[in-house]
Order: structure tokens, then sequence, then C-alpha cells
């Protein structure tokens, strides 16, 4: 499908349609505990670069930041297809990762690069379709949500 935008230009529609659903993308929340490298910046940004790249994702700009204080992480990769973030607590050896993807991407796959990636003793996640389009017909919020002790 084709969108005009104002300036009258055509731009693609990143909606997607599974199962007969039609939604902007998949939003995943992934709480890892008993995770490894939570104060590395550098291991952060090549776990963020592997994650868009297995995602078949494409990014825009990524900022990485390390805090003084506890050596906790903030950062964020701002994609085409939407974002990846984080924020970690090393003092509890734990991280939140927020990716949320729109498109052909993969973000399921960025959860495995993660997992393998920090190798937590257990992680949880919450998977979510945004932006569903409303069909007439009674809605499923199209929430899954995990939990998985190592």
């Amino acid at each position: 499908m084709l969108l005009k935008n104002d300036s009258d230009f055509s731009v693609k529609d990143y909606f997607q349609t599974v199962d007969g659903v039609e939604f902007a993308g998949t939003h995943i929340i992934l709480d890892v505990w008993g995770a490894k490298k939570l104060t590395d910046s550098g291991f952060m940004e090549a776990v963020f670069n592997n994650c868009i790249c297995s995602s078949d994702a494409t990014l825009l700009h990524m900022h990485v930041h390390c805090f003084e204080s506890s050596g906790g992480i903030s950062g964020v990769a701002v994609l085409a297809e939407s974002h990846i973030s984080v924020h970690t607590w090393p003092e509890r050896d734990y991280a939140a990762f927020d990716i949320f993807m729109c498109g052909k991407s993969r973000p399921e796959e960025s959860v495995k690069v993660i997992i393998d990636a920090f190798c937590p003793s257990h992680h949880s996640l919450t998977t979510m379709r945004r932006g569903i389009v409303e069909t007439g017909a009674v809605n499923d919020c199209s929430i899954w949500q995990y939990a998985h002790n190592r």
C-alpha cells in the first residue's frame, strides 16, 4: 500500500498483517536478571549492532551513556524501523530492554542476541502488537508474556 504525504510523494506503508491482523509493529519488553557485562558500554554497542543486523533493521543513530556513579548504562539505537533501548542496574545484575520494530524486521532475533550476549540466569519478556487496526471485529490485544529461568 502506498500513502501520500504532504509533499505528494509516495511513501511506503510499514504496517504489517499477520494471521489477518493488521498492526504497526511488534514491541518486545525484555527483562534480564543475573546478567553479565552490564557496565561495558562498548560491549553494549556491539550487542545493539548484532541485534540490528540479526533483525534486518536499519540503524539511524546510536547513543550509549555510562553513569559514573553506578556504572549503569542507558542506551538507545534509533532505527528506521523504530528503536532498541536499554537501562542497566549492575548492582542488581538486571537490565531492561525495549525492542520495537515495524515492517519486515524481525525483533524476536534481537531477543536471542541479547540472551546469548548477557547470559542471564533468568529472563522474562512481554510481546505485543502495537497499532492494531480495528476491523469492526472484537480485537484481541495480542499480548504474550513469557518467563524463563536458565
